[in-house]
């Protein structure tokens, strides 16, 4: 049985917190040959009577698993378009920001010691109206956007081409997600429908049953690059909610499990997926560990008393960051299991080839003389070596005459 441990919260810099509607991880490559990975955070914090609508940019500590105190702010400059989500980009260059009124797209500059956020132009992006769910494909030559609406559209990155504009997709959006080989898109309705689309051609695929008590809210594809699932939680009669799994080969579902044990809001997977997050309509959350479908994490009254709108991976850190409309964003850091570090994989190689060079030293100096031959000095050269070889094979051909008579 695993072992369940709650965690504390790694408070993010006071004052930081509260009115932040939504925020992202942004992973980049930087330094010589983009060797070197810089974390950094962005967060959307809405307009009040004093402020406008910003985007905040914090840089995030590994070591200490926080964020800077002073971030980059940059104002959204659109009266009324409050950020609501984003999407980056898999290459951490660019991210399109979901506001009430449509979307932006923004693209990140670094500087010599700071970072710029430079808005770009895209009316069939900024036309589009309220989102609820926005996605990047793992290769990022997708976009996918969910309207509050029902309206799907899906569009070839960063041409913007259409590839997929379903009006009547859904009622309204719950909840989407790309799988990791970037050609099925899932989509789930407050109605609690979910359909499955491919985006090789952009056409639907199916529907996923359900029975006429069972509502589907959230999904997610596993990410581990292993047989294939689909992960959804689902309301059941009486309001118990489950986490089914479903086979992506044949469609078929596996089994479920009932892990939160209260009303799910949200559902996010680990990029590396190892690990599922679920959250509550009353602020909890756990992280499940998907080999095992056992919850190995508990963070309780993260957000008290307030529905729980995303949970966010960190990319490299088993950190994550949660948003509530009432708490903003909190980062915790996991008490799960750590991962294995390059260095300490490489420490562990390099004991092995040690630990072999003392066992061949050992045979060498305990072995028969099949190991411990001449060398050097004492070695006979080619040819005495030769000589004895003939002598000894040669003894060999002569017969005792005793043992025959003699001639007549």
């Amino acid at each position: 049985m695993a072992t369940v441990q709650e965690s504390q919260i790694v408070a993010a810099p006071e004052g930081k917190k509260k009115e932040v509607a939504c925020s992202a991880w942004i992973r980049r490559k930087e330094g010589k040959n983009n060797s070197d990975n810089k974390l950094l955070v962005v967060m959307g914090r809405s307009a009040t009577a004093v402020t406008p609508a910003l985007l905040e940019l914090y840089t995030f500590d590994p070591k200490t698993s926080s964020l800077s105190s002073d971030p980059w702010k940059f104002v959204i400059g659109e009266e009324g378009a409050n950020p609501t989500g984003f999407a980056v980009h898999p290459s951490g260059d660019e991210f399109v920001c979901a506001t009430t009124k449509g979307c932006k797209l923004y693209k990140l500059v670094p500087q010599e010691f700071a970072y710029h956020l430079i808005a770009k132009d895209e009316p069939r992006l900024e036309s589009v109206g309220r989102q609820k769910c926005l996605a990047f494909s793992t290769d990022g030559s997708k976009l996918a956007i969910g309207g509050e609406d029902g309206h799907l559209r899906v569009f070839h990155w960063p041409s913007l081409d259409t590839l997929i504009d379903e009006p009547k997709a859904h009622k309204s959006f719950k909840d989407m997600d790309i799988s990791l080989d970037s050609e099925l898109l899932v989509s789930t309705s407050i109605d609690g429908s979910a359909r499955l689309w491919k985006l090789t051609d952009g056409t639907p695929l199916m529907n996923l049953d359900r029975s006429a008590e069972e509502k589907i809210q959230c999904c997610r594809f596993s990410r581990d690059g292993m047989k294939p699932f689909l992960f959804c939680t689902v309301e059941k009669s009486g309001g118990n909610v489950v986490t089914v799994v479903w086979d992506m080969a044949t469609w078929k579902r596996l089994g479920f499990k009932r892990l939160l044990r209260k009303p799910i809001s949200v559902l996010s997977v680990s990029l590396d997926g190892k690990y599922l997050a679920l959250g509550s309509n009353d602020g909890d959350f756990c992280v499940v560990n998907v080999k095992k479908m056992e919850v190995q994490h508990w963070s309780r009254k993260v957000h008290l008393g307030a529905s729980i709108s995303a949970i966010h991976f960190c990319p490299t850190e088993r950190v994550v960051i949660s948003n509530s409309d009432k708490w903003g964003a909190e980062v915790t850091k996991l008490t799960v299991p750590g991962d294995w570090k390059v260095w300490q994989a490489m420490l562990v190689l390099l004991g092995l080839f040690f630990v072999s060079a003392l066992a061949m030293y050992f045979f060498y100096r305990t072995s028969d003389s099949f190991w411990n031959f001449p060398m050097g000095k004492n070695q006979l050269p080619a040819w005495k070596l030769q000589e004895q070889s003939h002598i000894k094979d040669s003894g060999s051909m002569f017969i005792d005459d005793s043992e025959f008579p003699d001639e007549l």
